[in-house]
Order: C-alpha cells, then structure tokens, then sequence
C-alpha cells in the first residue's frame, strides 16, 4: 500500500491538504442518498467537513431529506470538534439500518451552522452520488468520509496506512 501523499492532478484534492483542526464549508453540488430504491436525499445546500486524512463528509439539511424514514437512535457519540452526536436509523420497506446517519443537536460554536444536517455513511446505502458520481465509501466502516475522483489520499481507515 502507499503510504505516501498522492499528488493531486488539476481539479483534484489531496486530503492532506484539508487542515485540522477540521473546515466546515458550503457545497452546491448535487447530493444524492438512495436506500432501499428511494431517493432520501436530494440537496444543493450540504455543507461539507473537510479533515487532514479523511475525505470530505457532507451533511444535508433536514429539509431536504425525506425525514419519515428516519428513525431516532439511543445511540450517541462524541467529536473532539464538533460535539455530540445523535444517530437515525433509516426503515423503508422490509430494510432497516440501524445508526445509518448522524447529526449534531447542538454543535460546538465553530460548527454551529451543522445543526440538525445529516451526514450518511455511504457503506449502508444503496448509493450515495456528488453531482450524479456515485462514491466510494471512505475504508474501514468506521468513518464517513466519501470519495469522489477529485479527492486522493490515501485516506485514513485503509489498511495498512499508519496503523489505522
């Protein structure tokens, strides 16, 4: 495995230009989310969380999600930067996916403009597309970063890179 910063080409970036702590920004890309057949999100508003390492996370305002599929869980974690989290399962049909998505009820002040958007992993979804390119999820299962052939790494979360 390469271990070693990927050059980024033109249009491309390296995840090891994002900075850290993290950057929170506006995207007009086109994001897209489909579980069980059926788009759940559809958005030219998301915001995007940009981290040394990780692929971009982008985040979807409620109001662009079809929120009766979501399903609040007891589940909780914490972000050094952005604070506690909540999680959804998402139910249509006879499929349902526990803690598929995360939001932030009360962000930290950097964050602030994060509240209630929700962020997807990739890895639970039939697909999930930045302006009609499907994503790979960031590895590991474990983070929920999305790659895109504008963004290289590599990224943490594959294995063997730096014992993550």
């Amino acid at each position: 495995m390469n271990r070693e910063r990927i050059a980024p080409q033109p249009g491309q970036e390296s995840v090891w230009d994002y900075p850290r702590p993290p950057r929170l920004e506006d995207t007009e890309k086109l994001i897209e989310i489909v579980f069980n057949g059926v788009t759940i999100a559809h958005t030219h508003d998301a915001k995007r969380v940009l981290e040394t390492s990780h692929p971009p996370v982008y985040y979807i305002p409620p109001a662009d999600i079809k929120m009766e599929y979501l399903q609040l869980m007891p589940h909780t974690s914490w972000c050094e930067w952005k604070g506690g989290a909540g999680y959804y399962a998402i139910a249509i049909g006879d499929k349902q996916t526990p803690n598929a998505a995360w939001f932030y009820p009360d962000p930290t002040p950097a964050f602030l403009p994060l509240k209630d958007h929700v962020a997807f992993y990739a890895h639970l979804m039939d697909a999930c597309y930045v302006n009609e390119e499907k994503v790979q999820p960031q590895p590991g299962n474990f983070y929920g970063g999305w790659i895109t052939h504008d963004i290289v790494g590599p990224f943490k979360g594959e294995a063997g890179t730096w014992g993550w």
